[in-house]
């Protein structure tokens, strides 16, 4: 598993085949092969044994200062010698399906699940109502990160960081949270509800 890693610095998860694996490793393809079905199934066994997207949760007792430890957590791996190899393999599951099933059913995918936790944490002391838990907001600060780093590389930047907590999410997640259009998942979704959010208060009669 080291070799595979080893390989997939130099040479990326396209160009990554087991004899090459095999031939660093100084064993036989067969040997690898009793283990592995194939190389998607060895790198990410290698990938949990170096635990290339795990990060310590943050507790700090509010979500700003949470979310910030979190995104910075993640930024310093990403630019740690593990980025290469996670930056070729965000990539390479763009492209092959199957890989990127097996990435996100057997590794955890950094930071969702570690923001999913923490939004939990949130919910509990009354900062974020319980159904951002279950939207697309919940993930868009890491959503964020990882599309920095996929398109400017690493470090990203403490102040990038900063924006995108202050400026994207938190306006975002944090209670009240403004309502998706048609105001149909904070609660109250009727006619009348609806009309009050849009049109405020029904005329008055003569």
């Amino acid at each position: 598993m080291t070799a595979a890693l080893e390989e997939l610095t130099e040479v990326g998860y396209a160009a990554l085949t087991m004899e090459r694996v095999a031939t660093r490793a100084r064993t036989s393809k067969a040997a690898l092969y009793r283990r592995w079905p194939g190389r998607a199934e060895l790198v990410v066994d290698a990938c949990k044994l170096r635990s290339i997207s795990d990060v310590d949760l943050p507790d700090t007792g509010a979500l700003r200062t949470d979310v910030m430890a979190l995104l910075r957590q993640i930024s310093a791996k990403m630019a740690s010698p593990l980025g290469s190899i996670l930056r070729g393999l965000l990539a390479e599951m763009t492209r092959d399906p199957e890989f990127a099933r097996l990435i996100r059913e057997r590794v955890h995918t950094l930071g969702p699940a570690t923001i999913h936790v923490i939004l939990e944490r949130a919910v509990e002391r009354g900062e974020v109502e319980r159904w951002i838990l279950d939207s697309r907001r919940a993930t868009v600060a890491t959503d964020l990160l990882r599309n920095q780093f996929l398109l400017f590389g690493a470090p990203v930047e403490d102040e990038i960081i900063r924006d995108i907590v202050d400026d994207v999410y938190l306006p975002l997640v944090l209670s009240p949270a403004p309502n998706r259009a048609g105001g149909a998942d904070a609660g109250d979704s009727s006619p009348a509800s609806a009309q009050s959010r849009t049109s405020g208060p029904p005329p008055t009669s003569a």
